[in-house]
């Protein structure tokens, strides 16, 4: 079967950028807090300006995305533009990650970290609408999953030689300010490099044709020729609303899980330990899903993961010890890298494939929002309720309204 043959290189060149990107995603969860509240307590921020001002910050760069990726998207559907505009964020990401590390005040710092943010997010649209160019259809489920599998590894070699650094910062004579400089600039660097091998190899080959470009007067036109296609077409409609739910569900359990295990009084170095078990644990899972779509449908698996995540849920529901979070940790390791990668893989099936980058602008969207609501709801249900763990209710919920529009997307062939 196709499905079976290796991976042939340039669907092993794609996956590297799994493995490229993933380390700024470990920094933005990890070290970049740190040196943004170390830069704080230098400036006399208190802990609630602190935490209300990252908070400004995420959620600006996940604004600017949610309007900026379809825009991209459609721009880069045009003959020969994906590859440059796909260079251009990369550089500006790892540039603005390279600059945090020589900020010294807390909102130039800021103001550098949203842009690289922003850049970051705008490369993973481009990048995920590449993979119909780089691999067939058959193939679609088992390249995905490596790419998330393999970014989950292979982001732990520059995050765990930066914790290392940092950690020893004053046993190596460096201070912990130059250890995060230096970590900052290794990120940037690994970003790169590990990114040029894609860069250098790959070719646009879906696009849309000259007629269809001249049929559209801009690109605004044709975003909302794509929007009046999608509300058309009721498979992908549903699925994009069933990745909303899902998703969103997913991305909180994610965002909040370290607010969970210091409630439960983890450390941060259990903190930290336990992300990088989660990781690990995500390596082989991500790859088996990849083995197990060679013969189940991808319909099948994402249902799988989707009342593996509801049960995940529950179970954080009643957390009430740390060996608990452990747990959970490895539970989620389990399925997160499956339920990423076989949705990507799955909408990239669904969607006409010269216009790959518009509708994954549209999915970055229903991911972006989903997570902005997610955190907010979780934490509303919380306050008012005067109980952390009641925050998963709505969470909960979603994974169950999300489990419904899939199964009806799926049930769609037309």
């Amino acid at each position: 079967m196709e499905a079976d043959r290796k991976l042939t290189s340039l669907e092993k060149k794609w996956i590297l950028y799994d493995v490229a990107n993933s380390a700024f995603t470990l920094m933005i969860s990890t070290l970049i807090p740190l040196f943004f509240n170390a830069l704080a307590e230098d400036a006399g921020l208190s802990d609630v300006d602190y935490l209300a001002r990252w908070g400004y910050a995420i959620s600006l760069s996940t604004l600017i995305v949610a309007f900026a990726g379809p825009v991209l998207g459609a721009f880069s559907d045009k003959a020969g533009r994906k590859k440059p505009l796909f260079a251009a964020v990369i550089f500006i990401g790892a540039a603005g990650c390279l600059l945090m590390g020589l900020a010294g005040q807390w909102l130039l710092f800021l103001v550098i970290f949203v842009v690289a943010r922003v850049a970051y997010s705008l490369s993973l649209v481009l990048y995920d609408s590449m993979l119909s160019d780089v691999t067939t259809e058959d193939r679609m489920d088992t390249v995905s999953s490596s790419g998330y599998a393999w970014g989950y590894i292979g982001s732990c070699i520059p995050f765990i030689l930066c914790l290392v650094l940092v950690l020893n910062a004053d046993k190596l004579g460096l201070g912990t300010t130059r250890a995060m400089m230096i970590s900052f600039a290794l990120v940037a660097v690994w970003w790169i490099v590990v990114s040029l091998p894609l860069l250098k190899s790959y070719k646009q080959i879906n696009y849309l044709s000259a007629e269809e470009v001249a049929e559209a007067p801009g690109v605004f036109s044709q975003l909302g020729e794509t929007l009046k296609d999608m509300v058309s077409n009721p498979r992908i409609l549903l699925f994009l609303l069933a990745f909303f739910f899902y998703i969103d569900g997913v991305y909180t359990i994610i965002d909040m899980s370290t607010a969970y295990g210091s409630a439960l009084g983890l450390g941060s170095t259990d903190l930290l330990l336990a992300l990088l078990v989660t990781q690990f644990v995500a390596f082989p899972s991500a790859l088996i899903m990849g083995r197990l779509s060679r013969s189940v449908s991808s319909e099948t698996l994402i249902t799988v993961c989707i009342c593996a995540y509801f049960c995940i849920a529950c179970f954080a529901f009643f957390l009430a010890h740390a060996w608990q979070f452990w747990v959970l940790a490895i539970c989620v390791g389990m399925f997160q890298g499956g339920i990423q990668a076989l949705s990507r893989s799955h909408f990239t099936k669904i969607i006409p494939p010269e216009r790959s980058g518009e509708y994954f602008g549209f999915m970055d969207i229903c991911g972006k929002g989903a997570a902005f609501l997610g955190t907010i709801l979780m934490s509303f249900v919380s306050q008012i309720t005067g109980h952390i763990s009641f925050g998963i209710i709505p969470i909960a919920i979603f994974f169950l309204l999300g489990l419904i529009l899939f199964r009806m997307s799926a049930a769609r062939k037309d």
